[in-house]
């Protein structure tokens, strides 16, 4: 038989109890960012091409890689990956999760309309195009016909405003799919020789 006392201490207990199992379970759901490719792996979502949201914060993951000069199409791209896709040791596959925005800046022209170039002989970035995401969970890709295939990838776009737009996302696929060896990532081995400088 419990004293008033003993009663007390164990509903204050109990209540404890309570708390922690909400404060863990609060925990559970939100350890992924809600639009990440690692959050809709766990709901269970199969985004298609033109589906994948743009991460809010990618300007915060680590860099893919930056100041990449094209220029016979006039751009500069920057590129981010998520942190589930940075912790990737080279030689490996990315895995599920992993999340990559590619940003295409134009590249400045001269009055003259030849590209503007900085002291190191790099191009000047002007204004931001647009953005392109790749993102790869289980089961996604499916869709596309087989000679477009890139494993689990999918690919999205967004304006500068970061705002779903239409692409084809048959030339997107057509460019990564000769590189299977390198689980569809252009400049994989860049990417991780750079990595390994730093």
């Amino acid at each position: 038989m419990m004293h008033g006392s003993d009663r007390r201490v164990w509903v204050a207990l109990a209540g404890l109890g309570a708390v922690v199992a909400v404060a863990l379970a609060g925990c559970e759901t939100t350890s992924t960012t809600p639009g990440t490719a690692s959050s809709m792996t766990q709901k269970g979502a199969v985004p298609k091409d033109g589906e994948l949201p743009l991460a809010g914060d990618y300007k915060t993951w680590p860099k893919f890689l930056t100041g990449i000069d094209k220029e016979q199409v006039k751009q500069v791209r920057d590129i981010y990956i998520n942190p589930v896709g940075a912790q990737t040791m080279a030689g490996k596959e990315f895995p599920n999760g992993t999340v990559m925005v590619m940003e295409i800046y134009k590249a400045k022209e001269n009055m003259d309309g030849t590209l503007e170039k900085a002291p190191d002989g790099k191009l000047v970035k002007g204004d931001l195009a647009k953005v392109f995401i790749m993102g790869k969970g289980d089961g996604w890709g499916q869709a596309a016909p087989d000679n477009l295939k890139t494993g689990a990838w999918v690919f999205s776009a967004a304006g500068p405003d970061g705002k779903p737009l239409a692409e084809d996302f048959t030339k997107c696929r057509a460019c990564h799919v000769p590189l299977a060896q390198k689980d569809f990532v252009h400049r994989y081995d860049e990417y991780f020789e750079k990595r390994g400088r730093t």
